[in-house]
């Protein structure tokens, strides 16, 4: 079975949904990169994905997708001290891919659950952080 075939629900799923992606394959890793019409299709990617690969460890698929629009107001980081971690994925076994400061204004793009929330950066930055260092603004 070939990457794109393993990796096919995703694929299609994002088509479904009006996904504009690019699929490549290199060094035995299949990049899937593009952007979703909305939070919601991206944590349901990150559904099937975890589907197909429940541990995420793999080490096959890079996935890396951008919600378009921001579906959600502000948020404040309240972190006690350190800066807060955006991940690639829901979930602490996720690589950093950014911070926030204590007391920054960031996007919400969606609650993806209860403990993790889609946010992106004033800088574009986008990527999953733990909810309960985020407090929405009214």
């Amino acid at each position: 079975m070939t990457l794109k075939e393993k990796y096919q629900p995703i694929i299609d799923a994002a088509t479904q949904a009006g996904a504009n992606l690019q699929v490549t394959e290199q060094n035995d890793v299949l990049y899937i990169q593009g952007e979703v019409p909305s939070g919601a299709v991206k944590d349901k990617l990150w559904e099937v994905y975890g589907s197909i690969d429940p541990t995420f460890s793999a080490g096959d698929l890079v996935l890396d997708v951008n919600a378009a629009v921001a579906e959600g107001g502000k948020v404040r980081v309240i972190t006690k001290q350190s800066n807060l971690n955006i991940r690639k994925g829901p979930g602490t076994d996720q690589p950093i891919v950014g911070k926030a400061a204590k007391d920054e204004i960031i996007t919400l793009v969606s609650k993806s659950n209860d403990q993790w929330w889609l946010v992106r950066t004033n800088d574009g930055e986008e990527g999953y952080s733990y909810a309960a260092y985020l407090e929405p603004l009214a």
